[in-house]
């Protein structure tokens, strides 16, 4: 879960700076962001390799996943529902 202290935050952040800069360009690829992610994981591990550590950092991305689709993609497609109808069946 990202709801770390706001001591950590302001330690984190300012490193974070450039980083989300160049991320939020349009020319930005998925294979862009996946590369970004990949180091700061693998590096990580790195750090520390093993088992325990690789699982841990395994249910970070699992972590992190859940919660983009749960507070960005899931309103997101509730919007688009409003919009244009929920799904019907066709029998």
């Amino acid at each position: 879960m990202p709801y770390i202290l706001k001591d950590r935050r302001k330690e984190i952040n300012p490193l974070l700076v450039e980083l989300i800069k160049e991320v939020q360009k349009d020319e930005t690829t998925a294979g862009d962001l996946n590369y970004a992610i990949s180091q700061i994981i693998w590096n990580a591990y790195d750090a520390k390799p093993g088992y325990a550590r690789a699982n841990s950092l395994m249910g970070v991305l699992q972590g992190v996943q859940a919660e983009f689709y749960r507070r960005k993609v899931a309103p997101y497609e509730d919007e688009k529902i409003d919009e244009n109808g929920d799904i019907q069946c066709v029998f």
